[in-house]
């Protein structure tokens, strides 16, 4: 795989060595010049491109025709923006993904603008904190097929009525499955006849609208 990185700080950095150890090729564009030193030494001098990742031209030498995704990531959303636009709509990039800094322009990182994939920090960092300090309500872990499914995580409740049964005896909504289990900080296999205990985050592929049923499901039975 052969990854264009726009954006050299502490994200595109990261970003590049974990693909890197990953097998994947890596070609990170940064255009503050006092960022290339420090870009050479833990890249390569062949992986880093100074200049504007905004640059048409620039992209081309960079190789954008034949990167198969281009991640921009860089501080600014304009830019982050311009980049996805260019990388889709001038160069056929199969696969983009781009940074939201500020959350209020994330209504601009759409399919229509070159984006397939809108990373939110301040949004994903909220849920992570939201999640450590959750007693069962259901998080959303991210967006699948534009929106229509979601991954989603939740604990079983004590009080659930899936609490000491079999997956396979679950009344699962049709459209949703379980992903995986996590018990005591273990990965379980979801086999048909794993018995769910208090405390087991269950993680899920459902569709939007059965996310209800399925929160219903695992918390608390209505004893109403």
């Amino acid at each position: 795989m052969f990854v264009i990185i726009v954006g050299g700080g502490k994200v595109g950095t990261h970003l590049a060595q974990l693909l890197r150890n990953g097998g994947a090729q890596v070609r990170v564009i940064e255009e503050r010049r006092e960022r290339i030193p420090a870009l050479t030494r833990e890249l390569s001098e062949e992986a880093v491109v100074m200049g504007s990742g905004a640059d048409p031209i620039l992209l081309e030498q960079a190789g954008v025709r034949e990167a198969d995704v281009v991640a921009a990531v860089t501080g600014a959303d304009e830019t982050n923006l311009v980049v996805a636009g260019l990388a889709r709509s001038d160069f056929g990039v199969p696969r983009v993904i781009a940074r939201v800094n500020h959350p209020k322009n994330l209504w601009m990182f759409t399919p229509k603008m070159g984006v397939d994939v809108a990373l939110n920090q301040a949004d994903i960092l909220a849920h992570l904190i939201a999640e450590e300090m959750s007693v069962g309500e259901m998080m959303t872990l991210l967006k699948l097929r534009k929106g229509e499914y979601s991954l989603v995580e939740e604990k079983v409740h004590p009080k659930s009525e899936v609490a000491g049964k079999a997956i396979m005896d679950m009344a699962l909504p049709v459209e949703s499955v379980i992903a995986a289990v996590i018990r005591g900080g273990k990965l379980l296999v979801p086999r048909g006849n794993l018995v769910l205990q208090p405390g087991d985050e269950v993680l899920a592929v459902v569709h939007g609208s059965e996310i209800p049923r399925l929160s219903a499901l695992l918390g608390p039975r209505d004893e109403g």
